[in-house]
C-alpha cells in the first residue's frame, strides 16, 4: 500500500500518535478531565482501562507512555506467566538504573491472570518500579484482586459511536503515510455510514473491514454489495457468552419484562439470540420471571413459560424461539406481582433464624398406634368438615412462634380476588378467637 514500507495491518498503522488524534472517550479525555490533565502534566499513575474491544485501550496506554517519555512494555495475560512478569520487572529496573526514567507496563486482557499472577505485580506497583496499565473487557470488580484494584484507578471506556467510527475510517482513507489514500478508493456517504454501523463501535474492526474491502474493490469503489460480502462471515454484535455483555443483556431483558415493555423485551431477546445465546438458557430465565414478577397476579404466565421451554426442547430452532418470544410478550403484558417472591424470602429468613421449631402435635402424622398414644394428630380439625371448608381460628405455625403474614397479595390481576378471599378468612379467624 502506498507510502507504507511494511505490511502491518491498517488498524495498527492508523494508531494515533498524538493524544489530539485520539477519537472518542471525551468523558475521560476532554479538556480539564483528570486523566487528560495527568497525561499533559506527565503525572503517571497506575490504572485499569475497562471497555469493549476496539475502544482504544491499547492505543491510549501507548499514548500515555509516549507523552510521559516512559518505556513501554507490554504483556498479554493470554500468553504470559509469572516468568514473563519477572522478566518485564527486571527490564523496568534496569531501565530506571540506566536512564532514570519510568516504565509503563501494559497488561492486555488483565482479567485472564489468576490471583497469584496478579499478586506478582503488587510490590512493583507499590514501589513505583512500573506504572501498571491493565486493559480488560470484563468488570474489574469481579475479575481483579482487591489488592490490585486498591492500587490502581479504573477508567471506563465507552463503545465508540457511529460518528467516531466514521472519523476513524475517513482518516484512513485520506492518510497517505499510514492509511490507504494512495489507492484512490471511492466510498460514498451511505456506504461509509453502513461500514461504520456494521463495525458495531469497534474501531479496529472498522479498519480491518475497510482493509479487506479495499483489497477486493473493483474499479477502486467500495460498494454496498462488496460490504455485504465482507461482513457476511457471521454475527458482528458484541456478545460474550458468560461475560459482561451476556449478563447485562439478560438483565435488560428481565427488567423490560418487569417494566411491562414487550417491545424492549423482544429487542433484548433478539439481541441475545443474534449473539449466539442458547435459547434454553433464556427459556429457563423466563420461567423465573413468571414466578418472580407475575406470580399469582396471572398464574397462566408460569404455565405459558413452561410450555415455551418444552416447545424449544421438542422443536429446537427456529420454531421453539417463537414460542419463547410468545411467552416473553405475554409476561411483559401480564399483571405484575412480586408478592409470592417477597413472601418466600421472608419465610426463608424465619426458617433460618428461628431454629428448629417443633411441629405442633395436632399437625403431626399418626400412622402407628404409638404415635396416636403420644397424641400425634390429636385435636386436628379436618377443614372439609368445617363451615366454608375452613377451620376458623386454627393455628398452623409452631407453638410460641409469633403470628406471621408473609403473603400480601397486590391489587392487580387475579390477586385482587385472592386478597378478598384471604380477608374473608381472617375475619372468620377473628370471630372464632372472640368466641373463645
Amino acid at each position: 500500500m502506498t507510502g507504507v514500507p511494511d505490511y502491518h495491518p491498517l488498524a495498527d498503522r492508523m494508531r494515533p500518535r498524538r493524544l489530539e488524534d485520539f477519537v472518542g472517550q471525551e468523558h475521560i479525555l476532554g479538556p480539564d478531565k483528570p486523566l487528560r490533565l495527568a497525561i499533559e502534566q506527565g503525572r503517571l499513575h497506575s490504572m485499569v482501562f475497562w471497555g469493549p474491544p476496539g475502544s482504544g485501550k491499547t492505543t491510549l496506554a501507548r499514548l500515555i507512555a509516549s507523552s510521559c517519555d516512559a518505556q513501554f512494555l507490554t504483556l498479554s495475560a493470554v500468553l504470559s506467566g509469572v516468568k514473563d512478569i519477572r522478566a518485564a520487572i527486571d527490564r523496568a529496573q534496569s531501565y530506571r538504573e540506566i536512564y532514570n526514567k519510568d516504565t509503563v507496563l501494559f497488561v492486555d486482557e488483565a482479567h485472564r491472570f489468576n490471583k497469584s499472577q496478579q499478586d506478582a505485580f503488587l510490590p512493583y506497583v507499590e514501589d513505583g518500579t512500573v506504572t501498571f496499565i491493565g486493559a480488560t473487557t470484563e468488570n474489574p470488580s469481579f475479575e481483579l484482586n482487591n489488592a490490585l484494584l486498591s492500587r490502581v484507578r479504573v477508567y471506563v471506556l465507552k463503545v465508540l459511536g457511529t460518528e467516531d467510527i466514521k472519523t476513524v475510517i475517513r482518516r484512513a482513507l485520506t492518510d497517505a503515510g499510514h492509511g490507504i489514500a494512495g489507492q484512490g478508493l471511492k466510498l460514498d456517504e451511505a456506504n461509509l455510514d453502513k461500514l461504520a454501523r456494521v463495525a458495531d463501535g469497534d474501531a479496529r474492526r472498522a479498519l480491518n473491514l475497510l482493509e479487506i474491502a479495499a483489497d477486493l474493490a473493483e474499479n477502486n469503489e467500495i460498494t454496498a454489495e462488496l460490504l455485504d460480502e465482507v461482513v457476511s462471515g457471521g454475527s458482528l454484535r458484541r456478545f460474550d457468552k458468560g461475560g459482561e455483555a451476556f449478563y447485562d443483556q439478560i438483565s435488560a431483558l428481565h427488567k423490560a419484562v418487569r417494566g411491562s415493555s414487550p417491545d424492549a423485551a423482544l429487542y433484548w431477546y433478539a439481541r441475545m439470540l443474534d449473539g449466539g445465546c442458547d435459547p434454553l438458557y433464556i427459556a429457563r430465565r423466563v420461567v423465573r420471571m413468571a414466578s418472580e414478577d407475575i406470580g399469582n397476579a396471572d398464574p397462566r404466565a408460569l404455565r405459558l413459560a413452561l410450555d415455551a421451554w418444552d416447545t424449544q426442547e421438542r422443536l429446537g430452532s427456529p420454531e421453539g424461539e417463537l414460542a419463547i418470544a410468545q411467552a416473553i410478550v405475554y409476561l411483559a403484558c401480564a399483571a405484575k406481582s412480586n408478592a409470592v417472591y417477597l413472601a418466600f424470602n421472608d419465610a426463608m429468613r424465619d426458617a433460618r433464624e428461628l431454629g428448629s421449631l417443633e411441629v405442633p402435635l395436632h399437625l403431626r402424622n399418626a400412622p402407628t398406634g404409638l404415635m396416636k398414644a403420644l397424641d400425634y394428630g390429636k385435636g386436628y380439625r379436618y377443614a372439609h368438615d368445617e363451615p366454608e371448608a375452613y377451620a376458623a381460628g386454627e393455628n398452623y405455625f409452631p407453638e410460641g412462634m409469633p403470628d406471621r403474614h408473609y403473603y400480601t397479595p397486590t391489587d392487580r390481576g387475579l390477586e385482587i380476588r385472592i386478597a378478598e378471599k384471604l380477608a374473608r378468612l381472617r375475619e372468620l379467624d377473628k370471630s372464632a378467637k372472640n368466641r373463645k
